[in-house]
């Protein structure tokens, strides 16, 4: 195979870390993580598999204990107990340490998955929720992967499928409540997620929509002159010839030659996309292989050493080398030198190749990935998961979904749980992909999740109807549209930054909240809520709005400290479950007590740059850091220029810190314009910058300076602040004016909330105004608001 498709392996593990015996071989990885095969000839497997790349890992401390019955291994972590035979229920169990629970802390053989599970395949068609695989982590401490039936991973760079027999090959995780443990264990098995390109953060536009060439780009414009910028130019399937197909040759679906009468100069076309900022890819539906029809039919069938006189169509056949070597050469890499960035792989067709085992959906994601990376380039597919391992070859593509609540639902809860198995980057259809009914309300929803997604990326069927162009709702709905559009470019500074951290920790950008607090219930209560890199928690509304307060609302556990919505300003206490409500504008989006956020200004729109000008939201109550960084896109880990800002937030000395610049020069501007905002204080608070007065530019905290990138500066607002919401009669007020509710009911709700007393006595006369539960609770989040 050709040196591109050879990664590094290190599959055979030290014999230190080998426990062996006839027929059974434990291999301890980690003091959390124990491999069990069981060969009946002794025919261990030593190459790597899908999942498992990397085996040669330090040896733990662990001891051995061999009793004339069972077996025993101990580490800090767990027991292992074994009676020596083929694995049973009786025969095989692990033990986690720690007193994770008085029942559920031990596995036995056969036992159910009983992880927080993993991801899915896909979502096509699901309406709602669909099953997940298993995952590392578990509630009970103990979680397990099944690899007995993975291919394997060959020196040269090719697959193979394992050999025939009675094989077992299980990797135990016993990590308790350590989940990022368990997370690292994952990795340093299986390797880590890519470094993505900075440009994939932005917004990807995306339409299974007949597109001419000039269709597209007015449409591009048209967006630039409504300021709302994309990144990423999705292209589906009818890039390539579909009507045009002669009848002989079967469907439309699979094609690799440009259809002419949309794009009479695809090469030109691409130019203007990459002219315009973006990245370009291109659906291919890859299973009816290449017909006498392609343009690049004759070069394919010679490549392959077949007449193409013949005109016999060429099946798709992964598991032929040739077969891939010339499906890359001939079909992709020509379209590549013409603009095409990268290749959308919509694999529909399932698991089966012509090599029982191989799954092509693997295939493709594999090979893809490590050919978009030739010639030092950052690497990228997009392409449905395949399974443990599947990280390694970001962007997900997670299907064709329903339109539905239920549908969006779900979604917060899946991209979250697929952490589990270290899938850290999922691209859904944002609005939905097909069915349903129009609602306008859901798509803004939809929307607004995606700025909070890994990669927001707008898509629909080819229904006439259905049209994810902001100008095509109405007005409310359209400017809160544009608003996330454009508050999703102005967090790619934040989204680049845990970008890296995903890369090199190996922690995804989305976590579920029981990370936090693992042994707190209520962290399992709220699954729709979730962790947003290092600095954030997000409740997406995922419901509709009540009709009484036009609001959507949404039930979180919020992690213990304190929270300021980084839009409202509202400040809640942590470590309890609260009903936050959100009109269209958007969905509660909650920075910790010692946060820093760093955003793009307003009008940086290109989100492939390191902008000129940043905004640095604090939320203040505690000391925090935030070490940006921001590179070139050139190279891949760990050879990639890097410059690092480190920034830092004094609690005691009320007071922000931005250091000068690590790194090489060039990569970011050699001045920069600072916005520091500081969160939850009230608008006359005095502000210093470098000792010196300054007066604060808006209704909020906040003050802009401009320095080198090589100088320090910083930014204080007096000893200790303590954030509280501030304007909360003002608040309620507007909470109430906008109720659809009787005036003379609003005006008691109104003269009770405002009333000087407890906020407790309030709540308890409000409840006995019997308002709407709805308008209660509202009222409620602002009354007990901080």
């Amino acid at each position: 195979m050709d040196p591109r498709f050879r990664i590094p392996l290190s599959p055979v593990a030290h014999d230190a870390a080998v426990v062996q015996g006839d027929g059974f071989r434990i291999t301890v990885l980690t003091s959390g993580l124990l491999r069990i095969e069981w060969a009946a000839d002794d025919g261990f497997e030593d190459r790597a598999s899908t999942f498992a790349l990397h085996r040669d890992l330090p040896v733990p401390q662990f001891r051995v204990v061999n009793g004339a019955e069972v077996l025993e291994v101990v580490t800090e972590r767990l027991h292992l107990t074994y009676d020596r035979r083929r694995p049973s229920a009786s025969g095989l169990q692990v033990d986690v340490g720690g007193g994770i629970t008085s029942w559920h802390s031990t596995w036995r053989f056969g036992d159910p998955d009983a992880s927080l599970h993993g991801t899915a395949r896909t979502l096509d068609l699901v309406d709602g929720r669909t099953p997940l695989g298993p995952g590392v982590v578990a509630r009970g401490g103990i979680a397990v992967l099944d690899d007995s039936d993975s291919f394997l991973l060959t020196d040269d760079g090719w697959v193979a499928v394992r050999p025939e027999g009675d094989r077992i090959d299980l990797y135990v995780f016993a990590y308790g409540h350590d989940f990022a443990g368990a997370l690292a264990a994952f990795t340093a098995v299986s390797g880590p997620q890519p470094l993505l390109p900075r440009w994939a953060l932005g917004n990807w536009w995306s339409r299974y929509h007949r597109y001419s060439a000039d269709d597209y780009l007015a449409l591009l414009d048209r967006f630039d002159r409504e300021g709302v910028r994309f990144s990423v130019a999705v292209i589906d399937m009818d890039w390539h010839r579909v009507d045009s197909v002669p009848p002989e040759s079967g469907s439309g679906w699979t094609g690799y030659s440009w259809e002419r009468t949309l794009f009479p100069d695809p090469e030109g076309f691409l130019a203007d996309l990459h002219a315009r900022g973006l990245q370009v890819t291109l659906n291919v539906h890859p299973a009816d292989g290449v017909r006498a029809f392609e343009d690049a039919y004759a070069s394919m069938a010679r490549a392959l050493g077949r007449d193409p006189e013949e005109g016999l169509p060429i099946a798709f056949d992964i598991t032929d080398p040739a077969f891939l070597e010339a499906y890359f050469a001939v079909l992709h890499h020509p379209l590549e030198d013409e603009g095409v960035d990268f290749w959308w792989l919509d694999w529909q067709q399932g698991p089966y190749s012509r090599i029982a085992g191989i799954d092509p959906l693997w295939m493709l994601n594999h090979f893809h990935f490590l050919d978009s990376g030739r010639e030092e380039r950052r690497p990228l597919t997009f392409s449905r998961y395949a399974g443990p391992g599947s990280h390694r070859y970001p962007v997900g593509f997670s299907g064709d979904t329903v339109i539905s609540w239920a549908s969006l639902a779900f979604q917060p809860e899946f991209t979250a749980t697929a952490a589990n198995i270290g899938y850290g980057w999922w691209s859904h259809d944002i609005g939905g992909h097909l069915w349903g009914v129009r609602d306008d309300e859901l798509a803004l929803r939809w929307v607004q999740l995606g700025v909070w997604s890994p990669i927001l990326r707008l898509h629909s069927s080819n229904n006439p109807f259905l049209a994810k162009e902001p100008w095509a709702f109405p007005a409310e709905a359209r400017a809160a549209i544009d608003e996330a559009l454009r508050l999703r470019v102005r967090l790619v500074p934040y989204l680049h930054t845990m970008n890296r951290r995903a890369a090199e920790e190996g922690v995804p950008l989305v976590l579920p909240l029981y990370y936090d607090a693992p042994g707190e219930p209520a962290a399992y209560a709220s699954p729709t809520v979730f962790r947003f890199g290092s600095e954030l928690v997000v409740a997406p509304i995922t419901t509709p709005r009540d009709p009484v307060t036009l609001q959507g609302a949404v039930t979180a556990w919020l992690p213990p400290g304190t929270w300021i919505d980084i839009a409202t300003a509202i400040v809640h206490e942590g470590g309890r479950t609260i009903r936050l409500h959100r009109d269209d504008t958007g969905v509660p989006a909650l920075l910790r007590s010692g946060g820093i956020l760093p955003l793009a200004a307003e009008h940086e729109t290109d989100a492939a740059a390191n902008p000129a000008h940043l905004e640095v939201l604090v939320a203040p109550g505690a000391d925090g850091a935030f070490t940006l960084v921001e590179d070139d896109g050139t190279g891949t880990l760990p050879a990639v220029p890097t410059v690092r800002t480190p920034i830092r937030w004094d609690q005691a000395s009320g007071t922000l810190s931005v250091s000068p610049t690590e790194g090489p020069s060039g990569i970011v501007p050699e001045t920069r314009t600072w916005t520091i905002t500081v969160l939850g204080l009230p608008a006359s608070t005095a502000v210093m910058v470098d000792g010196e007065a300054q007066g604060s530019t808006s209704d909020r905290v906040r003050v802009t300076v401009t320095r080198a990138t090589t100088a320090a500066f910083s930014v204080s607002v007096g000893a200790d602040p303590r954030p509280a919401t501030q304007e909360v009669r003002e608040r309620i007020f507007a909470l109430l004016n906008a109720a659809q509710h009787p005036y003379e009911a609003k005006a008691a709700l109104l003269n009770t909330a405002t009333a000087p007393r407890s906020a407790a006595a309030r709540i308890a006369e409000l409840q006995a105004l019997d308002p709407p539960e709805a308008l209660l609770s509202a009222l409620t989040e602002l009354l007990t608001a901080l």
